[in-house]
């Protein structure tokens, strides 16, 4: 599980390739549960915020990357990602797509990560 998530930290800006469900459901397990705890010690402390909007500004680019990976490995591009600015409809689309499982053999974006 930790593993996963440090995996896609180190591959922060890669954004070719393939990821597993397991991969992109972690990594935005252990950002929710971070981000609560952040959110809860800054509000006993009276701080404004500050530290849990650094560490959102922090995984933006590696859960971009990691939202792109998991789009690869449905063998869509990685550009579906802007499907979510289209309102209401675009979010559910996007989730649809992440909770898919994998394309069983190897596609345009790399080997199969479960044959690994």
């Amino acid at each position: 599980m930790i593993n996963s998530y440090l995996d896609t930290l180190k591959k922060y800006a890669v954004f070719d390739g393939r990821a597993r469900r397991s991969e992109f459901w972690y990594f935005g397990l252990f950002n929710f549960v971070i981000s609560i705890v952040l959110s809860l010690v800054e509000g006993l402390v009276g701080s404004p915020g500050i530290v849990a909007g650094i560490f959102a500004l922090a995984v933006l680019l590696p859960g971009i990357g990691v939202s792109i990976r998991r789009l690869h490995d449905t063998n869509r591009s990685g550009w579906w990602i802007l499907i979510a600015f289209v309102p209401f409809i675009g979010v559910i689309v996007l989730l649809v797509f992440m909770v898919q499982d994998s394309q069983s053999e190897d596609n345009a974006f790399g080997p199969n990560p479960k044959a690994a």
